[in-house]
């Protein structure tokens, strides 16, 4: 007999401070291309990236590019309904876009929840790993320590326009879903990333958690 093939629809947030680099992620994720010249998101935009996860499994990922500006309106609570998963990016060149995770983080929790009343599995994405100035990443507290405190599942270093650790992040963001998802297990708690092992790439210089 065969097996019956499985079909997803996940909505993904993808939030954080106006520039860091939201919509470049989503669009080198989906379409694999890079400009510096993208105009502000306006509201919402949208993408949608089909993975072929397995022979018998296909997932749809609704990438919602929501706008910087938008923690401080009304409409967020909108913006995240129904989502199961979401990215909160920041900028590593820009501290002040690290301070503003904390925020957005909270604006996710107290919003939306998951149908079992667990938070919304959430990567952290330092971005633009590329233009970040020599000991600003020193700089920045353990990511890993702050991930446990603030309840995301892990963190990763990229680069939209390099092309780094945003497919990884995403099979993470994913991996954590399709567990809840299929019932078998249940998302990785914050004490994960405690004992998650940061490596350094040596030749991007970028560092994610490996567990």
């Amino acid at each position: 007999m065969e097996k019956a093939r499985k079909e997803y629809l996940f909505k993904v947030l993808v939030i954080g401070d106006l520039g860091v680099g939201k919509t470049s992620i989503i669009k080198r994720y989906v379409h694999q291309i890079f400009s510096q010249h993208y105009r502000a998101t306006i509201g919402v935009d949208f993408a949608l990236k089909v993975l072929h996860w397995d022979p018998d499994t296909v997932i749809r990922l609704q990438l919602w590019d929501i706008a910087g500006q938008e923690r401080f309106g009304n409409m967020t609570r909108v913006y995240y309904r129904e989502a199961v998963a979401a990215f909160i990016v920041f900028d590593v060149s820009r501290a002040s876009t690290f301070e503003a995770v904390s925020k957005w983080k909270n604006d996710l929790d107290t919003k939306v929840r998951l149908q079992n009343g667990k938070m919304v599995p959430t990567v952290l994405l330092a971005n633009k790993c590329d233009q970040v100035k020599e000991g600003l990443r020193y700089s920045l507290p353990k990511l890993e320590h702050f991930c446990k405190e603030n309840g995301f599942v892990g963190w990763f270093e990229t680069s939209a326009k390099d092309n780094v650790h945003i497919e990884e992040a995403a099979r993470l963001l994913v991996e954590t879903v399709l567990a809840v998802e299929d019932g078998d297990a249940v998302p990785p708690d914050p004490e994960v990333v405690s004992h998650e092992r940061l490596s350094v790439d040596s030749t991007t210089g970028c560092s994610t958690c490996t567990k």
